[in-house]
């Protein structure tokens, strides 16, 4: 039997030249991609006005024949708004926008130094589709539309009552939880439609991949929102949701919760540059962030302009992969389009979010990356005045990185000053001699 996989989380999910300013510099170091988290589903949406294209990464991982997904859409979608994407473009814009570790290098304290600003079921004739119709029907569901899309069969279903439309997805094999019946019964009375789709296994096997594309969806509606909570409806614990917006105008940001910038910009000590550190680093600050917002907060890792980058994690995506992903106002030739890049991260369940992530574009289009920096002390001999306050600060600074790495991510202070080669100060245990010594 088909295990039906509920909004977003499938994905869980389904429903699809460089400016002169003053930048960071650096060397990239490392990156915190979505690689490090479970249950981590990613969604890239594309929007300009009213029009949107979708795409979903489902992390789905099992037999072709377990896959099956259910997502609420504003619209009745052709086939021609449907299509199977390239995952390796998600990849490439996961990786261009991930937070990353960034080392730079004391210079020498004697010597001074000018500043410079430097991405259907086939149409079956015969008995059978007419059957399937019926049955449909006699439970209020329409079957609005059917395709098969590359290695998936698809439906565009619409329903009169919950309770129908929940009847007719057992009886074709698909599991529903318990609870779902209510969500989908708030999607049917905003007159929304359902996407489901499953894998075509003569077609799968006919194009000969070993996993599962991406499905894209294209459509026009005022509304900018993603649908999360059938995803939630059997889910096993919190989901990871990371969502790529492309726009022309300006970052995205949701407005039916707050949307957090992570701390970022901050001196770390030079250790989280050894293997799995700066990944453990980046986990935990994540989960101290999510509770100190009460586990209500969507936050924002990247916004930045495709054009460039300052450290680059990957190279910006060119023109053609852009249009892939559905920003069709990119041109085929030489230049980078308009389009500004929000990478949002929500860690969401039922009880911290009973609403669907509702969005909107803004004018904002400043800076802003998750970056992570390790300073390497200057190792020079003492050659001048300059240097032995340096010594000093140095000492004061090492200090204030254990602090901080401590603060952002509740770590034993001790614990990180020993993994820092810092033995901690001998205990004064004659103080009270002192206490009364003229």
């Amino acid at each position: 039997m088909r295990r039906a996989l509920f909004g977003v989380a499938l994905v869980s999910m389904i429903a699809w030249g460089t400016p002169a300013i003053l930048g960071f510099c650096g060397f990239y170091v490392a990156k915190a991609d979505t690689k490090l988290f479970n249950k981590a589903s990613q969604v890239v949406i594309v929007r300009d006005g009213d029009r949107t294209v979708m795409t979903m990464a489902n992390d789905f991982q099992g037999e072709p024949t377990e896959f099956a997904v259910v997502i609420p859409v504003p619209t009745v979608l052709t086939r021609e708004q449907i299509h199977v994407g390239d995952k390796a473009l998600v990849d490439h814009l996961d990786a261009y926008s991930a937070p990353r570790l960034v080392e730079y290098f004391d210079h020498d304290p004697c010597i001074v130094y000018d500043r410079m600003l430097p991405m259907a079921m086939a149409v079956a004739g015969g008995s059978r589709t007419r059957d399937a119709v019926s049955q449909a029907k006699a439970l209020g569901v329409t079957i609005e539309a059917q395709y098969t899309v590359g290695e998936y069969d698809i439906l565009i279903l619409s329903a009169q009552q919950s309770t129908g439309l929940e009847t007719w997805l057992r009886q074709n094999g698909y599991r529903i939880p318990a609870g779902a019946s209510e969500v989908i019964g708030s999607y049917l009375k905003q007159n929304m439609r359902f996407f489901v789709a499953k894998v075509n296994l003569a077609e799968h096997r006919k194009l000969g991949f070993s996993y599962l594309r991406p499905l894209q969806v294209a459509y026009e509606s005022p509304k900018f929102m993603l649908p999360i909570r059938l995803g939630m409806v059997n889910a096993n614990g919190p989901q990871e949701l990371f969502v790529y917006a492309l726009t022309r105008k300006g970052r995205v940001e949701t407005t039916n919760y707050r949307t957090v910038k992570l701390p970022a910009d901050m001196d770390l000590p030079e250790y989280l540059k050894q293997p799995n550190e700066f990944a453990s680093f980046y986990k935990a600050m994540f989960a101290r962030q999510v509770q100190n917002q009460d586990g209500r907060a969507v936050f924002l890792e990247y916004g930045w302009d495709m054009r460039w980058c300052d450290p680059c994690a990957a190279d910006p995506l060119a023109n053609s992969e852009l249009r892939q992903l559905g920003v069709f106002w990119a041109g085929d030739g030489g230049g980078t389009p308009e389009a500004f890049l929000t990478r949002l991260h929500v860690r969401y369940d039922n009880a911290h979010f009973p609403e669907d992530l509702v969005f909107q574009e803004t004018g904002d289009r400043s800076n802003f990356q998750g970056r992570y920096v390790l300073r390497h002390p200057w190792t020079g001999a003492d050659g001048c005045g300059a240097a032995s306050a340096y010594r000093q600060d140095l000492r004061q600074r090492r200090a204030r990185e254990a602090e901080q790495l401590a603060s952002l991510t509740g770590w034993n202070i001790a614990d990180i000053r020993k993994k820092m080669g810092e033995e901690p100060a001998a205990p004064d245990r004659a103080w009270w001699e002192r206490l009364w010594k003229q």
